[in-house]
């Protein structure tokens, strides 16, 4: 019985040239899922990325409105393209306002900074690259600066926690706590004016972040992870003193 070779059975299909937008936005995903931008992150301009691409502005365009129909990033008018959360469940930050109504939920929030943050400590250790330490290293050398000039180092200690999540090279970790972070600006920017007001505080914190970091670049995960776990547990008590402070 005659039967036909099987290349010729097999289900070819035409193959399509792919839009010049389509793989715009397919390099500019991968930028994001690969940690290059945090949330609230803006791209660079319209105009920029078409010059780093060696596009018209109109693909690039069409590439953004791409990336913004799967909820990656939002572009404003007259305000650039701003890099969305993945975990963000809608429009505006519920969180934030309930620790504005509510400033007890923060230390709810915190109790769950404890649990991620002693783990991408641990991950950090395990994974940072060495433009990942480089990057906690010139922090913690900034925070040294700050506390011989007696100047407040609240900045540079939430940007020291989201580039240890960024070195966990997770993007849902460096999302998660991204998102929690913002929700959390306000408050924090509170605790640290009003709790943290000695030159023994700023000391403690720095010694705190300096040992984390120590322990991150000497590749030691649980040494890490119980550094993180220290430190967080200090703020929660310093956090439970400032909101006990607050009218009823």
């Amino acid at each position: 019985m005659f039967s036909l070779p099987n290349w010729m059975t097999m289900r070819f299909k035409p193959i399509k040239p792919k839009k010049v937008s389509s793989q715009i936005a397919d390099q500019i995903r991968e930028s994001i899922l690969a940690g290059d931008f945090s949330p609230g992150d803006k791209l660079p301009p319209e105009r920029e990325l078409a010059e780093m691409f060696g596009v018209s502005r109109p693909s690039v365009r069409e590439a953004l409105n791409i990336l913004s129909s799967a909820g990656l990033v939002m572009s404003y008018q007259g305000g650039g393209t701003v890099v969305l959360s993945l975990v963000d469940a809608g429009q505006g930050n519920a969180l934030s306002e309930l620790i504005r109504s509510q400033q007890d939920r923060a230390l709810e929030v915190i109790e769950v900074r404890k649990c991620m943050e002693s783990w991408t400590a641990y991950y950090a250790a395990q994974r940072a690259l060495p433009e990942d330490l480089r990057r906690m290293e010139e922090i913690v050398a900034n925070m040294e600066k700050n506390l011989e000039g007696q100047l407040p180092s609240e900045d540079l200690d939430a940007n020291l926690h989201i580039v240890i999540a960024r070195a966990t090279h997770n993007i849902v970790w460096l999302h998660l706590m991204q998102s929690l972070f913002d929700a959390m600006k306000e408050f924090q920017r509170s605790v640290w004016r009003a709790v943290y007001l000695t030159l023994e505080d700023h000391n403690l914190l720095y010694s705190h972040h300096s040992g984390i970091v120590a322990a991150i670049r000497a590749r030691d995960a649980e040494g890490a992870r119980s550094a993180m776990m220290d430190h967080l547990t200090f703020a929660e008590q310093r956090s439970t003193v400032y909101v006990a402070r607050q009218p009823a």
